[in-house]
């Protein structure tokens, strides 16, 4: 236990006579190892706001859109536009086998709000009582939409936060009432905040019974009787999500006469897709910052090879003459093993304590929407702990080997 205790003794001293090289070896390691986690936690908060943002919409949502349909195929010049109708959303629910479920959606965002307290003029969406099993719809209190509010079509409303807010600041909002456009509606429901910080899209919205909205509220303009906005389906599992696609497709192509393999006339989002898009995406980018961090790893072990190397060369005497003493193979070998790990895991362990600290602070700051705050990613560390040791290891050991090596007359006859 001495022994070793006087050779780290003996490493402390060398080091600190050549506190200059030292310090820019294990600064260039630090800030090496730095840099790499805190890219691999920038990363990672990218790829968890994404998750965070689709969580929030919903589980295996697709939408389909209305769009535009060329009379030639693949020449949208001849486009003409076309609507999504009631009966669109009835057969994809009946005939498209791969869909599991599907929700018609009814939205208006010039409808005016009024309470006793407040006014406000945002987006009010008429749905079916399916859609919160479809999005992510929680409630803070009250219930959410039936059957029997279809099929009595009945004037009840359920409040985003911010609507709540706005029309009710401070006060309950359950049993009371909202006027849209004059009409009167009790409110039966309110829903938490969803999202981080300002990001209140999903909360600036109302929900009402589908039947109640088209009645009273349908899209306006000329042939747009029995319209809807979109349609939210899902498809029956995860992996059949193109299937599902392409019996959507087919549906609204037969029902509104176009080619459904002229992909151009569909307007829609599957965020399936994208959610795999973005994996894809993050995975070349673990794979980039992993060859980053296997040169930064290389650079730093070349920077402990040739100060360890320098180090054999400077102190040749020193080891001759501690050889002629008595010192053995081993213990040489030992020494300059252990300063040469000792360089590269304090330097490692530094620039991951620096990275933290950053990434600490960082995480008191509110991201913008689709990004969390960067945060440490506990197996990127210890696989950066863990390189250092072999890099160190490997670093060391020839230099090592080198003064091991060495006889100790001709060591001592050296300049």
């Amino acid at each position: 236990m001495r022994n070793v205790l006087d050779i780290f003794a003996q490493i402390f001293r060398n080091l600190w006579s050549h506190k200059l090289r030292s310090f820019l070896t294990m600064f260039g390691i630090a800030w090496g190892v730095g840099s790499l986690l805190l890219l691999v936690g920038v990363g990672e908060g990218f790829r968890s706001g994404n998750k965070r943002e689709l969580a929030e919409l919903g589980r295996d949502i697709m939408f389909i859109f209305p769009g535009r349909a060329p009379v030639v195929q693949g020449s949208m010049n001849s486009a003409r536009p076309y609507l999504l109708t009631y009966e669109d959303y009835l057969d994809i629910r009946t005939q498209a086998p791969h869909v599991r479920n599907a929700c018609p959606v009814l939205s208006r965002s010039d409808l005016k709000q009024v309470s006793e307290f407040a006014s406000a003029g945002i987006e009010i969406m008429g749905v079916e009582p399916q859609l919160n099993q479809i999005s992510f719809l929680p409630l803070k209190e009250g219930r959410w939409l039936n059957d029997m509010d279809l099929s009595q079509r009945r004037n009840v409303i359920v409040l985003g936060n911010e609507l709540a807010k706005t029309l009710f600041p401070g006060r309950p909002t359950l049993g009371a009432f909202v006027l849209l456009n004059s009409i009167r509606f009790e409110v039966i429901g309110s829903m938490p905040h969803l999202g981080r910080g300002d990001d209140t899209w999903l909360n600036m919205r109302g929900y009402i019974p589908f039947p109640v909205m088209a009645t009273n509220f349908p899209i306006k303009g000329e042939n747009h009787q029995n319209s809807i906005s979109f349609i939210e389906y899902q498809p029956s599992v995860t992996a059949e999500h193109l299937l599902a696609e392409s019996d959507v497709h087919k549906i609204i192509a037969r029902n509104h006469r176009f080619d459904a393999s002229d992909q151009n006339a569909f307007d829609g989002w599957d965020t399936i897709k994208e959610s795999k898009m973005v994996g894809t995406i993050f995975d070349v980018m673990n794979m980039f910052l992993g060859a980053v961090g296997m040169v930064t790893l290389a650079l730093g072990a070349i920077g402990v090879i040739n100060i360890m190397l320098v180090a054999v060369t400077e102190r040749t005497r020193e080891i001759g003459l501690r050889k002629a003493l008595g010192a053995t193979h081993r213990s040489i070998l030992l020494h300059f093993l252990l300063e040469g790990l000792l360089l590269t895991l304090v330097s490692g362990l530094i620039g991951m304590g620096l990275a933290s600290g950053l990434m600490a602070m960082m995480g008191k700051v509110q991201g913008p929407g689709g990004f969390d705050p960067p945060k440490l990613v506990p197996m990127s560390a210890l696989l950066a702990i863990g390189s250092l040791t072999v890099a160190g290891v490997v670093a060391g050991l020839y230099p090592a080997r080198k003064a091991a090596l060495l006889q100790p007359v001709e060591a001592l006859r050296q300049e």
